[in-house]
């Protein structure tokens, strides 16, 4: 800790400016820091294009760009859940009188990544880590999970892109780093197999980034399969993605930003994980889900973010995901929703 806490600060700063899904478990601590602290003023510093995910919070008054706002008022609490040299530079720019920094323990990460040694006594989550740095505060984890707030027009857009009568599967098939990604033909072949059997609207969900992904899948599906499947990827603002997945009756995802982003909403998780692993903190917080991965595969984790390719050039910690194993999964969700 750096500087002394007020017993109770009249201001408060968040500071975490990417990504969205660390973003996103941020809205815990957000919530917690709200409980504690009641007469506070909460604000929030971000990068621009995450601002979104958290205007419509009732736990903040303000939400920040970094970079481009500037922030003028004195906070009484400082607390970087960045803890980079970024944000300890542009601490030299704010005035406060106490900050507390989350400890990443990355350390860890690169021991259990180069020498396959594991230090984690347990798969902790991020939002509990980020809370572990106020506890001297008497902040701490309550019993609900992350949360999001789209507003009315994201929510017409996403009651437009539904057909009455069907069940909705999210298909969260991007990721930035190559081994984090399953690969389109398998879950094409999960689309395929699901849609013969289930009344389902298929949703694609990514950024522009990720289109080209999209469009693989989409080329690999037949033609009546491609019926049942809309492809959003590139064509839904970050909101709108939100409230797609707030409609939706499960969510097929990879560790990405936007799984996160569906844990928001309660939706039971279909989770792919290729190069990750689960005592880096990054499972869904709090949600109903179910993991898919290559246990006892002895190069995972290779990288503790991900990488453009796999070093062993087999790519077995997807590669050795059954599609037929994910078809099952969904298939036992989708048949319970129609019984009930």
């Amino acid at each position: 800790m750096e500087g002394v806490v007020l017993s109770s600060p009249e201001r408060i700063l968040v500071i975490r400016l990417s990504s969205i899904g660390d973003i996103i478990l941020v809205t815990p601590v957000l919530r917690a820091l709200s409980l504690r602290f009641p007469e506070a003023s909460i604000d929030v510093l971000t990068r621009r294009p995450f601002v979104p995910l958290l205007l419509g919070s009732p736990y903040l008054d303000s939400v920040y760009a970094y970079g481009e706002d500037v922030l003028q008022a004195h906070y009484g609490l400082v607390v970087d859940l960045q803890n980079n040299l970024r944000t300890r530079s542009l601490l030299g720019h704010i005035s406060y009188s106490a900050c507390l920094r989350y400890r990443k323990e990355n350390w860890k990460k690169l021991l259990l990544v180069r020498t396959g040694l594991n230090m984690y006594r347990s798969s902790v989550p991020v939002v509990h880590r980020y809370l572990e740095s106020l506890k001297d505060l008497g902040v701490s984890p309550d019993e609900s999970g992350c949360e999001l707030w789209p507003g009315d027009e994201d929510r017409a857009f996403a009651s437009g892109v539904h057909e009455p009568g069907s069940l909705v599967l999210g298909v969260c098939f991007g990721a930035k780093h190559y081994t984090k990604r399953y690969p389109p033909d398998r879950f094409a072949r999960v689309i395929e197999w699901l849609v013969k059997r289930f009344p389902l609207r298929v949703l694609l969900l990514g950024g522009n980034e990720d289109r080209a992904h999209a469009d693989s899948i989409m080329g690999l599906l037949s033609g009546p399969a491609r019926d049942h499947v809309q492809n959003l990827s590139g064509r839904c603002s970050l909101m709108q993605t939100a409230a797609v997945l707030e409609s939706c009756d499960a969510v097929l995802t990879n560790d990405t930003g936007l799984m996160h982003m569906a844990s928001a909403f309660g939706k039971p998780l279909f989770v792919l994980f290729g190069s990750s692993v689960r005592e880096f903190g990054f499972l869904p917080y709090r949600v109903p889900f179910r993991l898919f991965e290559v246990d006892g595969l002895a190069c995972r984790p290779c990288s503790h973010v991900g990488r453009d390719s796999c070093p062993k050039g087999h790519f077995r910690c997807m590669n050795d995901i059954s599609p037929e194993d994910v078809s099952a999964a969904l298939a036992e969700h989708f048949s319970s929703l129609q019984r009930s």
